[in-house]
């Protein structure tokens, strides 16, 4: 039987395919440092586990609407209300099964043939993937390592048609871990305004922030009404299991993003809905913990991984990701994760998974213990001066 042709659009992410070959290598016996996969190695705080058990015994396993339970809505609507300092209305948020529903379902509703999408590169894969799943053409917006992992905005401006239909900005960033200075926010926003153009906001590592704190290209006016910001529980709480995203959406998109929810997964699931309510209104404490952890093992991870020649590695300023040169070691990416998994242990990503503009890098998730950075750097070291 044969495919539909669209299928051959369609990529997919390497960093699960990276973790299934070094999954195959743990079970040989190996021993194996996962640096690779991009969530985070705490467990799920404990009220909020709580609050999903309490929620299955009461009833919470049933189809609730499909653009969320109310309740839920809510919460998230005065959660990010308080964050944002403007009132949210809560029919404006759409709970999804995860954060990349907000990209699929933001991308199927605008994009079409001869449509043009800016998107980050090196940047998330799904971004590339799904534009040419829905038939738009992908421009990819090189983030240079001159600039900290930020695109130079006079490159953008000229990669901008009347063709231009969606920009798609990450910040913080995955998989350079970069933040995008509010000035050039700034200039985005009057990009896309001038263009009459849409745009996803990547939110998803909002909390984030080792230096300085989070801003939105929705400070900026009337971008509200351009605007799509994608968010989750999945980073932030330690819940990428349970599958909770939402999407903030302008007015015009509500209802038929309401319409592809029904459509494909019909609503996300009520226990974890309702969990997410204990996550956004209990103490957040365990997410300044895990923040404040995160911070110890960049710079653990930065310091030592520019102690080891032909590596240089900006500090990255948000996420958990450190996006180090490899240049110096005269490997190719994808040279440097194989032969560094097969010799040494050590599960990481090619820069090239994220795109063209990867080439020379390799993504380190620092959602590892201290000990096993610690560990990952002197078999790193080794293997190089050997």
């Amino acid at each position: 039987m044969r495919l539909a042709s669209r299928m051959s659009l369609l990529g997919t992410e390497t960093a699960f395919e990276a973790l299934a070959r070094a999954k195959a290598l743990e079970a040989e016996g190996r021993d194996i440092i996962f640096l690779g996969i991009g969530e985070p190695d705490f467990d799920t705080p404990a009220h909020i586990v709580e609050s999903a058990k309490i929620a299955l015994d009461t009833g919470y396993t049933h189809y609730v609407p499909s653009a969320g339970i109310t309740e839920v809505r809510k919460a998230v609507a005065f959660d990010a209300g308080r964050r944002y300092n403007r009132e949210i209305p809560f029919e404006n948020i759409i709970i999804t099964p995860g954060g990349k529903p907000i990209m699929f379902f933001t991308i199927l509703s605008l994009i079409e043939e001869g449509d043009e999408v800016l998107y980050p590169n090196p940047g998330f894969p799904i971004y590339e993937s799904m534009i040419r799943f829905a038939g738009g053409t992908p421009i990819p917006m090189q983030l240079h390592e001159r600039l900290g992992y930020n695109p130079d905005l006079k490159e953008l401006e000229n990669q901008i048609t009347s063709k231009t239909k969606l920009i798609i900005v990450n910040s913080p960033n995955n998989p350079c871990g970069s933040v995008i200075p509010r000035t050039d926010l700034q200039k985005i926003s009057t990009l896309a305004k001038d263009a009459d153009a849409i745009v996803l906001a990547d939110e998803i590592y909002k909390d984030f922030y080792y230096e300085g704190t989070h801003s939105s290209i929705t400070e900026f006016p009337d971008m509200w009404e351009r605007t799509i910001i994608l968010d989750g529980l999945s980073k932030s709480y330690a819940m990428t299991g349970w599958r909770i995203g939402f999407g903030i959406f302008p007015d015009f998109l509500v209802e038929p993003i309401t319409r592809l929810v029904t459509n494909s997964v019909s609503c996300t699931a009520a226990f974890s809905q309702i969990a997410s309510v204990s996550a956004l209104e209990s103490s957040q404490q365990p997410v300044w913990d895990m923040v404040a952890e995160f911070k110890k093992r960049r710079d653990l991870l930065v310091d030592g991984l520019n102690n080891i020649p032909g590596i240089k590695c900006p500090m990255p300023e948000g996420a958990f990701y450190a996006f180090p040169n490899i240049t110096g070691t005269g490997y190719s990416s994808e040279e440097f994760e194989r032969n560094v998994l097969t010799q040494t242990g050590i599960s990481l990503l090619s820069g090239t998974s994220f795109g063209k503009f990867g080439e020379g890098y390799v993504r380190i998730s620092f959602a590892n213990s201290q000990d096993n950075i610690r560990e990952a750097l002197k078999r790193l070291r080794e293997f190089l001066s050997n």
